[in-house]
């Protein structure tokens, strides 16, 4: 059978921050999460998107309890204040969708000097992350989603010598890295939190083929070479909508039984219902530790749980 919106139980007075809530995937799973009574925030760059998103929530439910908060995965200053701003006013948080991303952009730069997507993709929800664990940790039992894609099978793990591919830099190399550091992350993140014996999960889930603002973006932005054109065309013409494309982290998100070892998915590889299969990777414990080097390197933050749990 089917898994819809329709099968995700209440979540009334749960509180969710969702990344990238302005629009495509991340605005889907915040319209779902908020219909079923969780306590939405919308986390986005552009805040003329995010208030016609939060519009378009509260005309479909009225009811909707939602905030809006800056944030630009591309700024750890920003990054910083975002979260400042969300423990303030939400001291427990109990769903992260780490959802926002970019897709083939040409080669550029942070602000911070981090290659765009490995910065944004992965780099910038690992800051986010790490400054919303307090809070996580204080729920009964946290949920971080990660959104990985299709494209991490072809990426490779993170070389500390050159992690933001200032040599050789191809923009389907930089999107599959950072889809591969998302899946990495997921299931390192879900390890600590076991050897810990903490309650909280970390999952990862991916879209499949989906028509989203993402391949429009990277054709707009002159990104992805010829093929870019052509993977757009295909999620017009034959990809889910936005909405099946979001079930899968929707069901990682709420799903009453999770398990850090499935990977939510689309049932047809990158097609179909959202479903739940075994994770895969060689070399999977390497490549966690290579990340977790490189990205407590880069932002100077660390995954301190034992410190986080200790606060709670």
């Amino acid at each position: 059978m089917a898994w819809t919106v329709a099968d995700i139980p209440p979540q009334d007075g749960r509180l969710a921050v969702v990344t990238g809530a302005n629009g495509g995937l991340g605005l889907a799973t915040a319209m779902a999460l908020a219909g079923r009574g969780a306590h939405v925030v919308m986390a986005a760059r552009n805040q003329d998107k995010a208030l016609a998103a939060c519009a378009e929530i509260l005309r479909a439910h009225p009811d909707a309890v939602l905030d809006i908060v800056p944030l630009d995965l591309g700024s750890q200053a920003s990054i910083e204040t975002a979260a400042t701003q969300i423990l303030r006013d939400h001291p427990v948080i109990d769903l992260l969708v780490n959802n926002a991303g970019l897709m083939a952009m040409p080669e550029r730069q942070t602000e911070d000097g981090y290659e765009m997507q490995f910065g944004v993709n992965h780099l910038g929800h690992w800051a986010l992350t790490a400054r919303l664990l307090p809070a996580l940790l204080r729920a009964d039992a946290a949920r971080i989603v990660t959104v990985t894609s299709f494209a991490r099978l072809m990426g490779r793990t993170v070389d500390p010598a050159d992690p933001h591919l200032r040599v050789g830099y191809g923009a389907w190399t930089a999107y599959g890295q950072s889809k591969l550091a998302n899946y990495v992350f997921g299931v390192g993140l879900q390890r600590e939190f076991a050897s810990r014996g903490l309650n909280a999960r970390s999952l990862v889930a991916h879209p499949g083929l989906t028509h989203s603002e993402l391949q429009v973006k990277t054709v707009e932005e002159g990104g992805g070479g010829w093929s870019a054109g052509l993977w757009a065309w295909l999620a017009r013409t034959a990809g889910m909508s936005v909405e099946q494309g979001s079930l899968p982290q929707l069901r990682a998100v709420t799903d009453p039984r999770p398990t850090g070892r499935r990977l939510y998915a689309p049932r047809y590889l990158t097609m179909g219902p959202a479903t739940a299969r075994p994770l895969l990777r060689p070399r999977l414990d390497r490549a966690i530790e290579t990340l977790w080097q490189v990205s407590e390197r880069e932002t100077g933050l660390a995954l301190d749980l034992d410190a986080a749990s200790a606060g709670v």
